[in-house]
């Protein structure tokens, strides 16, 4: 089951938002969140927010466990970016590009690994394909034998 939550227009370029989010990536969302708590970046408190909603998402509204959480993608993308101008010598303008972020992060709920393994479908390969023939022949010429 995926769980998602979504936090918009952060008054923060996207590019230092990525610093801190690349930070994490594969990490565990609780271990996640104590990572982002020591972290000295100021990015570090719009995504560890955006962690803790889709985790009460999931405990809350699907009764996950915490624990059983993983990340499935956390995305930044790019907001609007608000144009400004400063006033410099002989009066022209220099342009202030005032960047937002978009964090969007997936959480998974993780099942267990015996149940992974019990559902995944087991493929035969082409030589055990052929030792089962061949071994079917055995018996089957093994069964002539035995009733002449």
């Amino acid at each position: 089951m995926l769980i998602k939550a979504e936090q918009k227009y952060i008054r923060m370029s996207p590019r230092k938002v990525r610093l801190v989010v690349d930070a994490i990536r594969g990490l565990k969302p609780k271990e996640a969140l104590d990572q982002l708590m020591f972290m000295h970046k100021r990015a570090a408190v719009p995504v560890g927010k955006t962690i803790k909603q889709a985790m009460a998402n999931a405990v809350k509204n699907l009764n996950i466990e915490e624990e059983s959480l993983v990340f499935k993608s956390i995305e930044v993308g790019e907001g609007p970016t608000f144009k400004r101008w400063n006033a410099v010598s002989r009066g022209r303008a220099h342009q202030i590009l005032k960047r937002t972020s978009h964090i969007k992060v997936i959480l998974n709920s993780e099942a267990p690994k015996e149940i992974q393994e019990v559902d995944k479908p087991r493929k035969v390969t082409k030589p055990e394909r052929k030792r089962a023939s061949v071994e079917s022949t055995k018996r089957h010429s093994a069964r002539k034998r035995t009733t002449k």
